[in-house]
């Protein structure tokens, strides 16, 4: 009975683990390339009760009887499913139709990743426009340097293609390759491996293998980049509310089962009266 109480009590943590999750998924509904969460269990270790016969010659049993101790969470991942892309009136706003992922130098000098294109122009050093996300974080070209352009550009006439190659035009109009500057964008052997650092920024583990760059790397399906456009957080709010119910379902169940294993515990304090 005392086994009961601590099994079904590990239940109710992994299932309030789920409810957190669900929870952010559906606070993130709204946040520009939120990929959703999804918990994923395992079972704990079993307990051995009895494995031979009861007869003289103390066989081994055909099937044993274990008993389980419970559940924890394995791991929660990040499922990296396309989001749908919406338009945007922002020029600077990009959105990735592919695996790939845009570049940014932190704070601390580190790379990081993101799905999250909404961009913009910020004045840098020597006067030169950088491009940056909303937290004005550089964006890093395909050679991991941050992007700028001169600072008598116009940023609103600055063009980008699917390649992330940044145009713009001379006094004729017609549109020039700004050197040097192609919006970088990296892959991952296992992005759900990528270490999630808030506001949507994710750093390289040995989980998620090295970044793998796809203007170098010609094994990779390369990724389309469409200026004027962000992608849609991937959470499906229906399915979110569902899964909500079954682990508020499964949390009363667990809570039901610490009350009956209770209940009989103090059924057999009683006998001895």
């Amino acid at each position: 009975m005392v086994r009961a109480l601590w099994t079904a009590a590990s239940g109710m943590i992994g299932q309030q683990d789920s409810v957190d999750t669900i929870a952010n998924n559906l606070a993130n509904v709204n946040t520009t390339a939120y990929k959703t969460e999804s918990n994923e269990f395992k079972s704990l270790l079993y307990q051995t009760i009895q494995t031979k016969t009861t007869t003289a010659n103390g066989e081994n049993k055909p099937v044993g009887a274990q008993v389980g101790l419970g559940v924890r969470t394995a791991s929660v991942t990040s499922q990296f499913v396309q989001g749908t892309l919406v338009d945007s009136e922002s020029d600077t706003a990009f959105a990735i139709d592919g695996k790939g992922f845009f570049a940014v130098e932190g704070e601390d000098g580190n790379t990081y990743y993101t799905r999250n294109g909404n961009f913009l122009f910020s004045v840098g050093v020597n006067n030169k426009m950088t491009l940056s996300n909303s937290d004005g974080l550089p964006v890093l070209n395909t050679a991991g340097k941050p992007i700028t352009i001169p600072a008598n550009y116009v940023s609103s006439e600055v063009v980008v293609d699917s390649d992330g190659q940044l145009w713009y035009p001379d006094d004729d109009g017609t549109l020039e390759e700004i050197a040097g500057m192609q919006i970088g964008v990296f892959q991952f052997q296992n992005p759900s491996g990528l270490e999630k650092m808030g506001d949507t920024l994710y750093a390289e583990t040995a989980a998620s293998g090295a970044a793998l760059n796809e203007a170098t790397n010609d094994n990779l399906s390369k990724s389309e980049l469409y200026q004027g456009y962000l992608e849609n957080s991937n959470v499906e709010v229906a399915d979110e509310m569902v899964n909500l119910i079954i682990a508020q379902r499964a949390y009363e169940m667990n809570s039901k089962a610490v009350q009956t294993a209770d209940t009989m515990m103090q059924e057999a304090n009683e006998l001895r009266r």
